[in-house]
């Protein structure tokens, strides 16, 4: 296999890229340790102040930074999980399995991703309200535990990395449904199924339209509904705000430093293979 060396026109874009996705994290990080007044003068300040601890102090207190972050690592690992495994079946089956009307529910799932989901909203809510889950944390995990989305990208990725003859071979000897998904299906299917987990984790910690309506800051919050009570009052404190954001967003370069080589890792070992 013959070795493609990257020349410097390669590495100048790499970098160019890199310096304009970092800077809005390093410029929140900038004003969270800054005053706001500093904040409000002109030229903004591009150096670091000396002022983080105190406003990530006062973000953690005023917010409930440490109930939200719990909350919402339960909220966002439920639906990933969900996500992960109800798509993965779902797109085995659409993929796979021969079934009546099986063109027709594949429509009708895709259907639903033309739907605004603002459109559902009052529904959902006069549900959740009747089932007294309102500032309940299963009132933002229900609703998000299945994807369509998620359903599409799984069977696009079975449909290519699962021969049909490994099925009918697994069937000749013997093996039921169930151990067929435990033992063929989830093996060819674990690439997509954490970079579909990443993907569900990241969009559920930074939901905010939904957990909104469906949760309060006095109750159970997610760290976005706990980020709406700072910088409130006649002059808002941008820096304080500006620190809350900061610490909401620190776990997920967490989980992205530690998962993200095996998610890259498991997709090109399942390009190779396929």
């Amino acid at each position: 296999m013959r070795t493609v060396r990257a020349g410097w026109g390669t590495y100048t874009l790499l970098t160019l890229f890199t310096v304009v996705s970092l800077f809005p994290l390093v410029w929140t990080a900038v004003a969270a340790s800054r005053t706001n007044t500093r904040l409000a003068a002109t030229p903004p300040p591009f150096r670091f102040g000396r002022n983080l601890p105190r406003n990530v102090e006062i973000a953690w207190t005023d917010a409930r930074l440490g109930e939200a972050l719990a909350n919402t690592a339960v909220v966002a690992g439920t639906v990933a999980a969900g996500t992960v495994l109800f798509a993965t079946l779902a797109g085995f089956a659409f993929a796979k399995l021969r079934f009546r009307f099986r063109g027709t529910l594949l429509l009708l799932v895709g259907a639903t991703m033309l739907i605004p989901p603002q459109l559902g909203v009052v529904p959902l809510y006069l549900l959740i309200a009747r089932l007294r889950w309102t500032d309940e944390l299963q009132a933002v995990v229900l609703p998000s535990l299945v994807s369509a989305f998620g359903v599409f990208f799984m069977r696009q990725h079975l449909g290519r990395a699962l021969p049909s003859e490994l099925l009918e071979a697994a069937r000749m000897d013997g093996a039921g449904t169930a151990r067929t998904v435990w033992h063929v299906v989830l093996p060819a299917a674990r690439p997509a199924m954490a970079v579909l987990g990443m993907l569900s984790f990241v969009a559920a910690w930074n939901d905010f339209f939904w957990p909104v309506l469906a949760l309060t800051q006095t109750g159970n919050p997610t760290v976005q509904v706990a980020l709406t009570g700072l910088g409130r009052g006649a002059v808002p404190d941008q820096s304080v705000v500006m620190a809350g954001a900061l610490l909401g967003t620190l776990p997920l370069l967490v989980v992205l430093a530690l998962f993200g080589r095996h998610i890259v890792g498991g997709v090109m070992r399942g390009a190779v293979k396929g």
